[in-house]
């Protein structure tokens, strides 16, 4: 490799360990004032005012999301993004991490934006605002605006108990489920109602059972969330909802959703009630592997040092809205090591305030940056990630 590439990646890396302050300010500030998501305008001014002091130019309210922005430095191609997340948990606040997120992805783009300003390399340095993961995942309203359709890469790093390099995640299409009937006197002349909750309960039981005729890698659970109003009257109404999720979204919509909704068809007309159909949450796709970010992601962990674990077996179930942004466009998401509690909880959520989570929370940054400098080094592995994805396109 010639010295003026390796002098690059050692000045991208005392970059961002020079930018310390701001990851722990970052981390600190949004674990003081947890926002839930669509709400996280605290955040979102922080950071934006950030990036507006290191010469970004930020738009804000991306894809019609009020807390979501778009900070853009240089107008030539590539052009390669960092993702922020910055939502909070109720109750439990940054027991995922979020703010983490942001603190790596703002400290990445402010390095490679230092060490390869857009006046001297063709290169547009992005780092997008993507609010509400939590929630109603705020990067799939914003990958169906077209937000990730002019970008080249994408990169997000998320933190837990491991570095590695990201792997899978499930598609999941949530649906609820309300059966209509007609009310009567459940003592006095039950025979002139038509019982929802009948309905409900037969759907609930023909659901979790449709398991056994599918695929292996697909979950069903669900809950009853209204039965009725009392006792002594027939129910009228019966709401349930249904997580659905399966590891290959093209599985989930034309075969396990329709055998859903085809149970609850049944369960309506065997008592006579109607039935509704409502998806209480956007379809998130499986995140789909890119090898060739994979592939360089790892040698820059080995540059800096970190050995990563051997890949455990999927356990598979996990849900992300990085998903749909990884069939938009070339995209990773890295973890890294910053706790050993469990996600979600609070445990977690304090855990991403102390040294050991700055620190780790560098390196996601380093890595991040440094495997953008690779793209931009080697346009090949650029294109070679591009063509890939396209092929898989045309396969599915």
């Amino acid at each position: 490799m010639n010295q003026g590439y390796l002098e690059k990646k050692k000045a991208i890396v005392e970059a961002i360990d020079a930018l310390r302050p701001i990851v722990e300010d970052i981390a600190v500030s949004l674990y003081q004032n947890p926002e839930l998501g669509l709400e996280e305008f605290y955040a979102v001014s922080k950071l934006t005012h950030i990036l507006e002091e290191h010469g970004f130019c930020v738009r804000r309210e991306i894809a019609g999301l009020p807390t979501s922005f778009s900070a853009q430095t240089g107008n030539k191609t590539p052009r390669i993004a960092f993702m922020a997340e910055y939502d909070a948990l109720p109750e439990i606040g940054h027991g995922c991490g979020h703010n983490l997120i942001a603190a790596s992805a703002i400290a990445a783009a402010i390095g490679v934006k230092e060490c390869l300003p857009p006046e001297e390399v063709d290169v547009t340095w992005l780092v997008l605002g993507t609010p509400a993961e939590e929630t109603i995942g705020g990067k799939v309203v914003m990958t169906e605006a077209g937000v990730f359709s002019n970008i080249d890469a994408a990169f997000i790093a998320h933190p837990g108990q491991t570095y590695s390099l990201g792997g899978t995640s499930w598609a999941s299409h949530p649906i609820e489920i309300t059966f209509h009937g007609k009310s009567a006197h459940a003592g006095g002349n039950p025979e002139a109602g038509i019982n929802a909750l009948d309905a409900c309960v037969l759907a609930y039981i023909g659901i979790r059972n449709v398991k056994n005729h599918l695929r292996d890698g697909v979950r069903l659970a669900g809950i009853i969330t209204h039965g009725g109003d009392a006792p002594n009257i027939v129910p009228e109404k019966a709401t349930c909802r249904f997580t659905v999720r399966a590891k290959d979204s093209h599985y989930l919509e034309e075969m396990v959703l329709p055998r859903v909704k085809q149970c609850a068809l049944g369960a309506a007309q065997s008592v006579g009630a109607d039935v509704e159909f409502r998806h209480y949450e956007p379809l998130f796709r499986e995140t789909l592997e890119h090898p060739v970010l994979a592939s360089i992601v790892a040698d820059n962990f080995g540059y800096l040092g970190q050995e990563l674990p051997k890949p455990e077996p999927e356990d598979g179930g996990g849900v992300t809205d990085v998903g749909n942004v990884t069939w938009e466009t070339p995209c990773i998401q890295i973890s890294f090591a910053t706790t050993d509690a469990r996600g979600h909880s609070r445990e977690m959520a304090n855990d991403t305030v102390t040294p050991r989570a700055i620190e780790a929370t560098l390196t996601a940054a380093k890595v991040m940056a440094l495997s953008a400098f690779d793209l931009l080094y080697f346009p090949g592995r650029l294109e070679e990630a591009q063509n890939y994805l396209r092929a898989r396109h045309e396969k599915n």
